[in-house]
């Protein structure tokens, strides 16, 4: 996946090569590409890559349909050199489904409050610890005759706003599932939560109903923008020159969650994994691959070429905390985090193809809260296997 993290396999990749005799060619993909891509290459057994980035919500899937290699004999087999009990719980959300791991954990992301330190210092606003001071703080910061604005979101049609309302879901205690695990879009509860995600775009910029997330990212780092919700993988970047306007400007906070909940941050990010159809000598080095990239020593070289951790002594390392001073809320925000308010099921892409037409069509103004959620609702239930 062409994410952040693309650059410490191109930093890195030389290194495994030159220490192990293997050749790895790498193949740069973007989310949808990715995905489809992936998708042909198991269904017609071709084996084309024998490693694959997996995002945390794909996992039931490639589980349940055998895409991906179970590496438990391959982890039961090098326990002693792998140090599990490092990798933070949460982290194997990012390939596990029903006991196996059909993924290894390689890139964890807290979601988190990006903000404008010197723009809300000057305004005499904290930073928002509630999704209600979220709102009024993105209210009180927008002037859009200056052209600056509160708050970047995710709304473009697909994946991007499917997914940035689930964030919201989890952080007002919604829920896409109900007891039984089937889906549960349209209840009065979740209709109160995308009214709030839609109130908010009223303090975005023009045209964040068409953000992907490169698009988000770009409006936060021109620095025309006050806050924004994002993935933790980022935060390095607004330290960058070359690609930030905001350098030295930014800071972060744990998610807010809607006043009274417990707080639980959204977490997600990257497994990888290996092609069930592989022959034994590639799967073989594809492990040796994953088990050099993700050890305590590599790590560190990961997170410094713009990775994403997945250890608790990485992040906890002094010197890794005095070059990213954030390193402390990402932690915090991994022990409290929710690998699951995304359904890591193999019915995902259905959930996420329905909220990802009918929340667009409710932002952009064409239908109602209640009547994006029914659509929605009825969309999955008639594709639901």
């Amino acid at each position: 996946m062409t994410d952040q993290y693309v650059a410490a396999f191109r930093a890195l990749i030389p290194q495994f090569e030159e220490a192990s005799g293997a050749r790895l060619t790498l193949d740069e993909l973007g989310y949808v590409d990715l995905y489809q891509k992936l998708i042909a290459d198991f269904v017609g057994q071709t084996a084309n890559y024998d490693l694959m980035t997996v995002d945390i919500v794909w996992s039931g899937e490639f589980g349940q349909n055998q895409y991906t290699l179970p590496l438990d004999d391959f982890m039961a087999r090098d326990e002693a050199e792998l140090q599990l009990d490092d990798i933070l719980p949460v982290a194997w959300t990012l390939g596990e489904w029903q006991g196996a791991h059909v993924a290894y954990p390689l890139a964890g992301y807290a979601n988190v409050l990006n903000y404008r330190k010197d723009v809300l210092e000057e305004a005499g606003i904290e930073p928002p610890a509630t999704q209600e001071e979220l709102l009024a703080a993105a209210q009180a910061l927008t002037d859009p005759d200056a052209g600056f604005y509160g708050m970047a979101l995710l709304g473009a049609k697909g994946p991007a706003v499917a997914q940035d309302y689930m964030v919201w879901v989890q952080q007002h205690g919604g829920r896409i599932l109900d007891d039984e695990g089937k889906p549960a879009l349209n209840t009065p509860e979740n209709a109160e939560i995308l009214k709030f995600f839609g109130e908010l775009f009223n303090y975005a910029p023009p045209g964040s109903a068409d953000y992907w997330w490169d698009q988000r990212e770009t409006a936060f780092r021109s620095g025309n923008v006050a806050m924004m919700e994002g993935w933790s993988i980022a935060r390095a970047g607004y330290e960058n020159p070359e690609i930030s306007s905001v350098v030295g400007k930014v800071d972060i906070a744990v998610a807010p969650v809607k006043a009274g909940l417990e707080p639980k941050f959204g977490f997600g990010g990257w497994g990888i994994g290996i092609n069930a159809d592989s022959t034994p000598q590639e799967q073989e080095c594809a492990w040796q691959f994953i088990k050099w990239l993700t050890s305590p020593e590599i790590q560190k070289e990961w997170l410094r070429n713009d990775g994403a951790p997945i250890r608790r002594s990485t992040m906890t390392d002094p010197e890794i905390v005095a070059q990213y001073p954030w390193m402390p809320v990402l932690l915090e925000s991994f022990e409290k985090g929710d690998g699951d308010y995304r359904p890591r099921i193999p019915q995902y892409s259905i959930i996420q193809d329905a909220l990802g037409t009918h929340v667009n069509a409710f932002i952009v103004g064409q239908v109602t809260a209640e009547e994006a959620l029914d659509a929605a609702q009825k969309q999955v239930e008639d594709n639901w296997q």
